[in-house]
């Protein structure tokens, strides 16, 4: 049986955290066409609900946590494929082949171009239709609201960036995306901590979500944390959550939500 696209929680608090990289479930007929590799789920964003869970059960927040893979559909990409740095290496809405640039699909069973519109309207749009939902009942509710989109990644991507990634990357698309009160509130955290590497605005500065759905003029507000996975797990060994292992990083993140709350 299939799970749901998505686990929703709406809080009763201005704040929705959207996780739209940390599903793992393929279907199974896409599941059979994809390589071995790929079926690794290599890009996967990690385990980032569960450094937040501290955040999500104590505070009222509201959450949004796909289930589904990013090789399915990218949730974090323009529906019309439009590019997020031009002139730079990225994945699309439906990719086919992972960060490190292998083939996500076995020879002669690659992505046609008529399934992408299909997957959008099945697995894209219901999460934007949900979080936005989510937006405008804090809106109606508080009159503003916060959106904090939730990754990770590996620390080291060629294709990607160059060297190796700071531990904690906050992008506000400039400063576009998010009201500068609020940024300054998550800079200054990051700044007065000791343990982690930090960047505002520098290789990531925010996906589609953060970009689409911030508009401080209209009270909304939106930041992307790109967490580089050594942060919180090992990058060497097949994926395990350790929680005494990453209880530092999820102290500092209920700092963050609790400052800008």
């Amino acid at each position: 049986m299939n799970p749901p696209l998505f686990e929703r929680h709406g809080g009763s608090l201005p704040i929705v955290i959207s996780f739209p990289h940390s599903g793992t479930y393929v279907p199974e007929p896409l599941r059979a066409r994809l390589t071995p590799a790929a079926l690794e789920l290599p890009d996967t964003d990690w385990f980032v609900p569960q450094l937040y869970s501290e955040c999500l059960g104590r505070l009222g927040v509201s959450t949004l946590i796909a289930t589904h893979s990013r090789y399915v559909v990218d949730l974090n990409r323009a529906a019309d494929g439009s590019a997020l740095y031009p002139g730079r290496i990225e994945s699309a809405v439906c990719p086919s082949e992972t960060f490190s640039g292998s083939a996500i699909y076995r020879a002669g069973q690659g992505l046609s171009a008529s399934e992408i519109a299909p997957r959008i309207e099945r697995y894209w749009r219901p999460y934007h239709e949900a979080l936005a939902e989510l937006r405008d009942a804090a809106l109606a509710r508080h009159k503003h609201c916060l959106i904090w989109d939730a990754h990770s990644i590996r620390s080291l991507a060629p294709r990607l960036f160059d060297g190796t990634l700071p531990q904690l990357n906050l992008g506000t698309w400039d400063g576009r995306s998010a009201g500068a009160e609020f940024v300054a509130r998550v800079v200054g955290l990051l700044e007065a901590q000791q343990h982690f590497s930090h960047v505002v605005n520098g290789c990531f500065k925010g996906g589609y979500i953060t970009r689409h759905y911030g508009a401080p003029a209209q009270h909304v507000h939106a930041m992307q944390l790109e967490i580089a996975q050594r942060a919180y797990m090992s990058e060497a060994t097949a994926p395990q959550f350790d929680p005494a292992v990453a209880a530092p990083l999820s102290a500092l993140l209920v700092q963050i939500i609790e400052a800008l709350l």
